[in-house]
């Protein structure tokens, strides 16, 4: 069962802070673009993402959030890889089984 609280992280692109929060649209977007609309291959791509694909979960996860950033602009965009990383991982916590530590 998905916990029922809502996940969000803040990341810091180009100095401001932009919440990341997984919902049912922003998982959908990412199972399809990333899984292929097949859960099971998502999560393995997830294991080990490279930065093409954390730029798609940053942008699916930040129009969840409600600011939408485009690939194009996250690209050119002032980042911090590792917050980044640690961010989209917050977010994903909302998906780990209740009484896990995420």
């Amino acid at each position: 069962a998905l916990v029922s609280v809502l996940h969000h992280a803040e990341l810091s692109v180009d100095g401001a802070a932009v919440t990341l929060r997984l919902t049912l649209g922003a998982l959908a977007e990412i199972e399809e673009r990333l899984g292929g609309g097949d859960f099971s291959e998502l999560a393995r791509r997830l294991e080990k993402p490279g930065v093409g694909h954390l730029l798609i979960l940053i942008e699916a996860l930040s129009a969840g959030g409600g600011r939408r950033l485009s690939a194009d602009d996250l690209g050119t965009a002032e980042i911090d890889l590792a917050e980044a990383a640690r961010a989209v991982a917050k977010a994903f916590a909302a998906l780990a089984p209740e009484g896990s530590k995420a």
